[in-house]
């Protein structure tokens, strides 16, 4: 079994009385991308930077390679941690040019220029070495603080929310060259987040961070089908949340019954509720239907529809929506709604 690249054992941190992690372990493979997810100030940041070598642990351990970076005692500062850091803003030095900004780093000497060039063509910028920072755009900027911080080769490479301050019609593009450039690079990084498409595009395993703990780690498709708690469903993607009764081999809900052998995720438990994607519901028109459609309105790809019970409960659902011409979701139809039955079970102690 090959040593972790990165390991984080029991890191627990926080700020005067405040608690930011407790107690996290995560471990990122050699040539591995793992995706940090979590809401905003649940410490994703400040995990980073504990990785980094910018913060000392209260309690717990950081290993790079086997080798001890900080706790017990220990404390490598972070010249000497071969961790490549690309911050949320580039952080560029705005009087030099771009090769002189991916040579920051670099010892003198014959092979600083063939590395700046390779560096370069890894993030597709050859040409732009000249260039100063204010004549970039925000997206190649970022492109250039990923150059920079592969250049040295570093053990790992800290991504710290690189795209958020580009708009969002740029995200996709520039996390796609982000992406192959780590690949070409055969880098192994760990990608702090809040966007889940952002996670699941780049990363090999998804780990999300919830009240101090990382609730799972797996993944993107298995977070994505099989979550373990309401907050890792709700951070990897659009859910409904439909209450739900365990009756012998079903689940009873407002959809129907539900075979229990399905359910991808059983949290145990009498009651909770059936954490239920997009593309598992299914709507068709039906006189006798228990539902009607009271709002509806198109979201891209989705349709979400809030419809009403006979015994006046409502429900909001966004489901794909439906090839060619229909009426099945205007105003005032009555539909049957369908789930599939692979949906995560949530229990009661779950819900928050």
């Amino acid at each position: 079994m090959s040593t972790p690249r990165l390991s984080v054992e029991g890191v627990t941190h926080g700020f005067g009385d405040v608690q930011v992690l407790k107690g996290i372990d995560l471990s990122v493979d050699p040539g591995q991308v793992v995706a940090l997810m979590g809401e905003s100030g649940s410490g994703k940041t400040t995990l980073g930077r504990i990785i980094a070598g910018f913060v000392s642990p209260d309690v717990g351990c950081v290993e790079l390679d086997g080798e001890l970076v900080a706790g017990g005692g220990v404390f490598v500062a972070p010249e000497r941690r071969g961790v490549g850091v690309v911050p949320q803003e580039g952080a560029l030095f705005p009087h030099l040019s771009v090769a002189a900004n991916v040579a920051f780093g670099l010892p003198r000497g014959s092979q600083r220029p063939a590395r700046v060039a390779q560096c370069l063509e890894l993030v597709g910028l050859v040409g732009f070495e000249q260039r100063r920072p204010h004549e970039l755009s925000g997206g190649q900027q970022q492109r250039v603080a990923l150059a920079r911080a592969l250049a040295p080769s570093p053990r790992l490479v800290v991504l710290d929310e690189p795209f958020s301050a580009l708009d969002a019609s740029l995200r996709g593009e520039v996390s796609r060259h982000v992406s192959d450039a780590l690949e070409a690079a055969g880098a192994t990084a760990l990608l702090i987040t809040h966007d889940a498409g952002e996670a699941f595009r780049m990363a090999d395993q998804v780990a999300v961070l919830d009240s101090g703990h990382i609730v799972q780690q797996g993944a993107p498709a298995d977070l994505y089908d099989r979550p373990a708690t309401l907050a890792v469903a709700r951070a990897t993607g659009p859910v409904v949340e439909l209450p739900a009764k365990r009756h012998g081999d079903a689940f009873q809900t407002v959809c129907g019954s539900l075979p229990i052998q399905d359910v991808g995720h059983d949290a145990g438990g009498s009651e909770g509720l059936l954490a239920i994607r997009p593309r598992q519901f299914a709507v068709s028109h039906d006189e006798q239907g228990l539902f009607e459609v009271a709002t509806s309105r198109i979201e891209g790809e989705l349709i979400r529809l809030t419809l009403l019970g006979s015994d006046g409960q409502r429900i909001e659902i966004a489901s794909l929506r439906p090839s060619g011409r229909s009426d099945v979701t205007a105003v005032g139809t009555r539909v049957q709604l369908r789930v599939s039955a692979a949906a995560a079970f949530l229990a009661d102690n779950h819900k928050s």
